[in-house]
């Protein structure tokens, strides 16, 4: 046993009903030792140095990235796995033909088979996590029992862990039951189960983050999802950002993006110099947790505390706050190790190292066939560390929402920005969106894959009822956000980019607070509300002209018959349990075409 551990995991919780499920747990897996993490500096620094002691975590250079830490991954536990994932439900009808259903029973059963017996000899840790800002009425306890070192202390930056939870819990049974146990990380037994009936996830067989670290997408989407709609809120795959003018109104606005379509440097944007004096404040990079206020009007907190985010292509030029954020108390998983201590990727702003350490371990040099560092290699940073953190993230009434934004990534049909008619056409808006695949994703490069509001596999119950949830949200709002749909990847004959995108994007985002201002003007056409060149700020973009916006706005009927077809191949999936409202969007669509 690690002497760094020796002062640490006195039992802080006294909830009888947290107690008694530990207990159960602990018979189940029979760890050599249980350790309870309270949350403290002290906790931290011993859990750390545990980690470098047991090989987990390598110590970076101290100097250039303090508090920094490394971490490789096994070769075949780099990312989530769709397949292995399951929504358990006593009605396969709950989970819905788009997710992978399961029987509780057998499945549990099986879980709890692989799970029994598997700490002897490892240390059990206990993470009671706070999803949310304490005090807020949307924040939820979860609490994850797991045997990696590497997610405790990934737990520590995602989620506000510890005592902070435990108090926020105090005597109810109303918490998460996450348990985690690593196995032997055979990809055979890898099988990540929610049971959202119970409130309660099991993971076996993966150390990655999306698949261990339980209060992401597990707990804060697919579970939350579910209870989300049974109670009259909705736990969303959206930023939340918010926007401050030079004479200090505040606009915030929550998106939702595929992989690949800039989410992140959406939410950490910085504003061009054309808009010297406006501020992007980030409040959350990837889930909204939602709410109708007793004001009328949608309020949203980000359950999160920190970013786990997507190294290669993030440089200085893509995401300048996120390369602040990481340069202190961050781990990196999977990318390269320098010489130096310090790591690399690429895309980063240095030029690719003369030799190093890439994500495997083995030696590497510019002239290697393989990438350094692993497409979807990550950093975990705590939000504290953004320098444009807005004020309001740890606010427990949330902020106010006015926009609502779709978008994917598209090289033609889909127009720069347009806005919804209404309620019912924003859904339908995100219901249909999809994002054509690169080479760096699954499936053929250029096909277009559906993945409604950016939540296809991360909604924890069946779509259509999904759908059916938020139509219903608008009877509980007196003001909705306006709801909007971009493109940054439209591109011309030559296959060159229409747009700019990056910091320039302000320029989009300052006409849809215009629009939810009722300041700027729109021209009505097929697919909705779409800016004018008159309408558009385009100063200081000499390469946009008159008739280059024309072409980044265009609708081709055609296109759109095509994708109207396309859409089918998702409504068609779903279409015993698809909303009448969204057939009748599509039909009006198709007619005014």
């Amino acid at each position: 046993m690690s002497q760094t551990l020796s002062s640490i995991g006195l039992q802080p919780a006294t909830n009888p009903h947290l107690l008694s499920w530990v207990q159960e747990c602990a018979a189940l897996t029979q760890p050599e030792r249980i350790i309870w993490c309270d949350g403290s500096q002290e906790e931290c620094e011993a859990l750390y140095a545990a980690a470098v002691e047991q090989g987990v975590l390598i110590r970076l250079n101290q100097e250039k990235l303090p508090g920094c830490y490394y971490h490789r991954s096994h070769p075949s536990d780099v990312a989530r796995v769709e397949q292995c994932t399951y929504i358990c439900t006593s009605a396969e009808v709950d989970a819905g033909p788009t997710n992978n259903w399961a029987d509780p029973g057998p499945m549990r059963e099986k879980l709890l088979g692989l799970a029994r017996g598997s700490m002897r000899g490892r240390i059990l840790y206990v993470v009671p996590y706070l999803m949310g800002p304490p005090g807020s009425p949307l924040s939820r306890v979860g609490v994850e029992i797991t045997d990696s070192l590497y997610v405790v202390l990934n737990m520590r930056i995602m989620a506000r862990m510890g005592r902070v939870a435990l108090e926020a819990l105090g005597d109810s049974n109303d918490f998460n039951r996450g348990l985690h146990c690593l196995l032997n990380l055979d990809p055979a037994n890898r099988f990540i189960c929610h049971f959202p009936e119970r409130n309660e996830v099991i993971s076996v067989g993966s150390g990655y983050g999306g698949n261990a670290l339980l209060g992401k997408k597990c707990f804060a989407l697919r579970i939350a999802s579910w209870l989300g709609r049974q109670e009259g809120w909705m736990a969303e795959h959206m930023l939340i950002l918010g926007v401050e003018s030079p004479d200090g109104e505040k606009t915030f606005v929550a998106a939702a993006f595929p992989s690949q379509c800039g989410k992140t440097n959406f939410a950490m944007m910085v504003p061009p110099a054309r808009f010297a004096g406006w501020k992007v404040w980030t409040v959350g990079d990837d889930i909204a947790w939602m709410k109708p206020g007793p004001d009328g009007r949608l309020h949203a907190i980000n359950p999160e505390a920190g970013y786990f985010g997507v190294a290669p292509g993030t440089n200085a030029r893509t995401n300048p706050n996120a390369m602040r954020s990481i340069q202190r108390d961050t781990i990196f998983t999977n990318v390269a190790l320098k010489p130096d201590g310090t790591v690399w990727w690429e895309g980063h702003d240095d030029p690719p190292p003369a030799e190093c350490l890439d994500w495997k371990g083995q030696p590497w040099t510019p002239g290697s066939k393989e990438k350094a560092a692993h497409p979807n290699s990550r950093f975990t940073a705590p939000m504290r560390n953004n320098p444009m953190l807005a004020p309001e993230a740890e606010d427990p009434r949330g902020v106010p929402i006015d926009a609502l934004i779709f978008g994917g990534r598209r090289p033609n049909t889909v127009p720069l920005v347009f806005q919804a008619f209404h309620w019912s056409h924003g859904v339908f808006l995100g219901a249909t969106m999809g994002s054509e695949t690169t080479a760096a994703a699954a499936g053929a490069v250029g096909q277009v894959r559906r993945d409604p509001m950016a939540m296809l596999p991360f909604c924890g119950y069946n779509m259509g009822r999904y759908f059916r949830h938020w139509l219903d949200m608008r009877k509980r709002m007196k003001y909705p956000p306006r709801i909007f749909h971009v493109n940054w990847f439209r591109r011309d004959g030559n296959g060159t980019f229409l747009w700019p995108g990056y910091g320039e994007n302000m320029r989009v985002l300052r006409w849809i607070i215009d629009r939810c201002r009722g300041r700027a003007g729109a021209c009505e056409t097929a697919l909705g509300w779409v800016p004018r060149w008159e309408d558009f700020d385009t100063a200081g973009l000499p390469d946009l002209t008159p008739a280059r916006f024309e072409e980044l706005q265009a609708m081709n009927p055609d296109e759109w018959r095509r994708e109207i077809l396309q859409q089918d191949e998702l409504f068609m999936n779903i279409y015993q349990f698809l909303p009448k409202e969204l057939i009748f969007q599509r039909e009006l669509l198709v007619a005014r075409l």
